[in-house]
């Protein structure tokens, strides 16, 4: 990026429930114009205006573009360092916005975890963004930075405390409080309605590494967990962890794009936790049957008609008391090189769908624009794009905590 920007960072979407939220972190943390310069954009000038005068002041700039017309986005682009986007399905109204960075070499980070559109990104754009030096970093909210910054923190600390990296890392979902935001499940169905239509795309679904570069699409790792199984080394039952299928590709890509520092063989997998004994197997069974129904409802079908109306729409979720009421544990189950194990832990202090996921996004996309990241470029992950500084950035103002304690 040669030219200076006029922002550091535009948030797009910010008449959204959660680019709302992203805003409003951004101004509370950071204020309007002094440490980070950035702007609110969006589609309609009034909304934006509205939502302005809720969540910070009028010092912050607006800018309006539209999702489907190219030159409004370009305009917008060209003016940022970095575009923060909420605006998804990304399947559906991401494409142009991600040509319009990879042309202007501005940098990009969202909240997709639309594997499909993913792949189409990686396909489409990976090549000439690492040539002109742009970076587009899909997946910077609950999906799918606690796993893929996880795994980093936790392959740092093996490589630290034993000389090696850890060879396989389990990520157990331990608890949460906080609801499906109404965007993951507009791009859920998004995903399954192409993988529907064509009936190819489920291949892509189903390959565990299926988002990495051609010719390294093959490994150890088995699909995501189906089924509820009793894991010994967790000492619980576990079933399919929702956002599993997005996760574990992501950390496998981070892996192979960064030319494999965890190992060619190494293993990662997730699922969530139930506890032990009979209550805990039940507690797994009713959880995947509620998983299954939500998977199984088709377009078009009765179920789906009811599965929609109990799950929040995009535009909507929970009131601030409720966000911060949620939180997330994560624990990672690390085999080191010896076979002795290691534990770590990923928390956040907000709800995973709304609350953590903006200011895991503001924090990329700031990362993106201010700090001394890697030297790479292309479509990355977030632990490949921005790594260390972002680890910090999360630590220090996102509610994240990570740590590792390698068992006796």
């Amino acid at each position: 990026m040669s030219e200076q920007r006029e922002f550091d960072v535009i948030v797009w979407g910010a008449t959204g429930f959660t680019g709302r939220l992203v805003a409003e972190y951004i101004f509370n943390q950071y204020g309007s114009q002094d440490i980070v310069r950035w702007a609110m954009a969006g589609r309609n000038q009034a909304k934006l205006e509205k939502v302005r005068a809720e969540v910070a002041d009028d010092t912050v700039p607006l800018i309006t573009a539209d999702s489907q017309d190219e030159d409004s986005l370009v305009a917008m682009v060209k003016r940022g360092k970095v575009i923060a986007t909420t605006v998804g399905p990304y399947g559906k109204y991401g494409s142009k916005l991600v040509a319009a960075c990879v042309a202007h070499q501005t940098h990009y980070c969202d909240l997709a975890g639309e594997v499909l559109w993913m792949r189409e990104m990686i396909d489409e754009h990976h090549e000439a963004a690492k040539a002109n030096g742009t970076k587009i970093v899909h997946t910077c909210g609950f999906d799918s930075i606690p796993s893929d910054m996880g795994v980093f923190y936790m392959q740092k600390e093996a490589m630290a405390q034993t000389g090696q990296p850890a060879k396989r890392i389990k990520m157990r979902v331990r608890a949460f409080k906080g609801e499906m935001s109404g965007g993951t499940y507009a791009s859920l169905n998004d995903t399954l309605e192409k993988a529907q239509a064509n009936k190819k795309l489920y291949g892509v679904l189903m390959n565990p590494y299926s988002l990495n570069p051609s010719g390294m699409q093959e490994g150890s790792d088995k699909p995501d967990l189906q089924s509820v199984i009793y894991d010994k080394t967790a000492k619980s039952w576990i079933y399919p962890f929702i956002m599993a299928g997005i996760n574990t590709k992501v950390v496998r890509r981070s892996n192979a794009l960064a030319g494999f520092p965890y190992g060619k063989d190494f293993r990662y997998d997730e699922a969530v936790m139930s506890g032990d004994g009979v209550g805990g197997r039940l507690k797994a069974y009713g959880n995947a049957a509620t998983l299954g129904v939500l998977m199984m409802a088709k377009p078009g079908s009765m179920l789906k008609s009811v599965v929609d109306r109990v799950l929040p729409s995009p535009g909507e979720g929970p009131d601030a008391a409720k966000r911060e009421a949620g939180f997330y544990n994560l624990r990672f189950f690390v085999t080191l090189h010896d076979d002795s194990m290691a534990v770590g832990k990923v928390t956040g202090d907000r709800d995973p769908g709304y609350g953590s996921t903006s200011k895991m996004l503001a924090e990329a996309a700031i990362s993106l624009a201010k700090d001394k990241t890697p030297a790479v470029a292309g479509v990355l992950t977030p632990a490949v794009a921005i790594g260390d500084p972002l680890l910090t950035r999360l630590e220090a103002n996102a509610g994240l905590t990570f740590s590792f304690e390698k068992m006796s």
